[in-house]
């Protein structure tokens, strides 16, 4: 059975950098091989990852079969075909391949793209120790039930009360639709010094354990300036120790 990682937020809280961060520190750390998975409809996980990926996306396949533009091979049926079309769309990095679900085409919701990806992750998930999906913004996953069965989901926020709060509710929606996750954390990235009293009293009001901080990090603003991926900052890198740090208290990889 896998080990499942999910990271979830508001808009412009680091997810995606702190979801590639975790599988740089689970390759580093021997465990190995890595299940990414993009689920934001918005994609660069692979970005940070500096994997390139196909054009083709599951949820782009979806309105090609269902309008019969792309035939069903002989004798498969659809169901069979979309399990083939995942599995040759893997992207394959270093001791992890990458899922990227896409985003609606055009009409319609996300919501079947999401069944999808449920259905997916649990096909390919005996084929992976560890899996880690980088979440939409947002709270409409966990209502579509993406985010359940899931040994830690890690609730980023940014070192703002509007952050917090933010984090608390999903947490609060985690609680309401009575997901399967094990644990929850509080992860509060960007920060620089220590918080003020103000938000202390937020942080302790989400019923969240602050599992860490990630600092401000001039070397991931250069990084992303020009494109680099953040999957290659050195090992001393400030944000580097701090996920690594993480992962350590979690109990996820021990820290050197």
């Amino acid at each position: 059975m896998s080990f499942t990682i999910a990271v979830a937020g508001k808009g412009g809280t680091g997810k995606t950098t702190l979801a590639a961060l975790l599988i740089r520190q689970l390759i580093k750390s021997g465990r190995v091989p890595v299940l990414a998975v993009d689920a934001d409809a918005n994609a660069n996980l692979n970005e940070a990852l500096g994997i390139k990926v196909g054009d083709q996306t599951i949820s782009s396949k979806m309105p090609r079969i269902n309008n019969s533009l792309e035939p069903l091979p002989a004798g498969m049926t659809r169901e069979r075909y979309l399990a083939y079309c995942v599995h040759k769309s893997l992207a394959e990095g270093d001791d992890f391949d990458l899922l990227v679900m896409g985003g609606p085409q055009g009409q319609g919701c996300y919501c079947y793209v999401n069944n999808l990806l449920r259905g997916f992750v649990r096909q390919l998930s005996s084929n992976y120790p560890y899996i880690v999906i980088d979440n939409e913004a947002g709270m409409e996953h966990l209502s579509r039930q993406t985010t359940n069965n899931v040994d830690i989901l890690f609730i980023t926020s940014d070192a703002t009360v509007r952050g917090i709060r933010s984090a608390k509710r999903i947490k609060e929606l985690v609680e309401n639709l009575s997901l399967a996750v094990r644990n929850m954390y509080l992860v509060i990235n960007r920060t620089a010094g220590d918080f003020g009293e103000l938000l202390k009293e937020e942080i302790a009001r989400t019923g969240l354990t602050l599992i860490g901080t990630i600092p401000e990090d001039e070397q991931v603003v250069g990084f992303d300036l020009v494109g680099r991926p953040i999957f290659e900052l050195p090992d001393e890198s400030p944000v580097v120790k701090a996920v690594s740090g993480i992962m350590s208290r979690t109990k996820i990889i021990e820290e050197p």
